[in-house]
């Protein structure tokens, strides 16, 4: 019996000292990171690389749109308990930040466009309807290989806010990528045989997408504004010389406007969604949707 103590006890010894040793990231973190993002696809890409070390609270939900968006009182509150908010461009930002920078001055508000080219709004034919507020387009998740840049900028941040953590966000971070490449390749060979035609959509919302796949967009308005009568005829006029015979809204805008352009060329209403969760499956939808309403002769 003595000789078995003595075997526990060193085993016992060995196991702790081994436990001493190892990696931080393999401990569970105490409390996960809270986490604020503008829009559903960063929570995607923050969940991604973060993994269960980041608990993420999304301000615009399902259905809303971020030119409209206002923070409820419970969002306030968790945003007073969030330790970064990656922000994107998109519209409220402009007003929200400002505000939010001088009463939580501890919150880490990282800019997730940084290094990114922005592109300016694209889609109207008449250069009179671009909104000095809205020059610059910020749907830049609609591009996966810009997504990759905006995935370093979540993992370096995650990397500084969790060092213990390091290992896990290099690790996903790597294999988020992989999937990118994937996805965009994907891509690039079912849009291959559309390149150069033109898809309408009521808000511009997919000038990216539209420039990584040799597409172009036409957009009914721009900056949350109704289009005006004479602007109307003009894209009627040109949806009826390119043949098209679907036009894309957004589940987050009204599609009156829309449905006016549908019903003067004998057309379709479609609903793309850029701001839904689930990245990957969405932006495939995407390219399904196009491949079906833009088969047939070049536009």
């Amino acid at each position: 019996m003595p000789y078995l103590k003595k075997i526990l006890a060193l085993c016992l010894t060995l196991a702790f000292s081994l436990s001493l040793h190892l990696p931080a990231a393999q401990a569970a973190p105490k409390k996960k990171i809270p986490v604020l993002v503008s829009i559903l696809p960063q929570a995607f890409f923050v969940e991604k690389i973060g993994g269960d070390r980041v608990e993420v609270e999304v301000l615009v939900q399902s259905g809303q749109s971020p030119h409209t968006y206002a923070p409820t009182p419970r969002q306030m509150a968790r945003l007073a308990e969030a330790r970064v908010y990656f922000r994107i461009g998109v519209a409220f930002e402009n007003t929200f930040i400002p505000k939010i920078e001088n009463s939580l001055p501890n919150l880490v508000i990282v800019d997730t466009r940084q290094g990114i080219a922005l592109e300016k709004i694209t889609g109207h034919e008449e250069d009179d309807h671009h909104d000095p507020g809205e020059e610059l387009d910020p749907h830049i998740w609609l591009d996966p290989l810009l997504v990759k840049q905006q995935a370093k900028i979540i993992k370096d941040t995650l990397i500084q806010l969790d060092p213990g953590g390091q290992s896990l966000y290099e690790q996903n971070f790597t294999a988020f990528c992989a999937d990118l490449d994937a996805l965009h390749a994907r891509l690039s060979k079912a849009l291959a045989p559309l390149r150069g035609k033109s898809f309408f959509v009521f808000h511009p919302a997919f000038g990216y997408f539209a420039k990584a796949y040799g597409l172009k967009q036409i957009a009914v308005e721009t900056g949350g504004n109704s289009p005006s009568a004479r602007h109307l005829a003009s894209l009627i006029e040109s949806a009826k010389k390119n043949g098209v015979k679907v036009l894309f809204v957004q589940p987050q805008f009204s599609r009156k406007s829309a449905e006016t352009v549908a019903r003067a060329i004998n057309g379709v209403v479609v609903a793309l969604d850029p701001l839904a969760r689930d990245y990957f499956a969405n932006m495939t939808g995407i390219a399904q949707a196009l491949e079906k309403a833009l088969a047939g002769p070049p536009s």
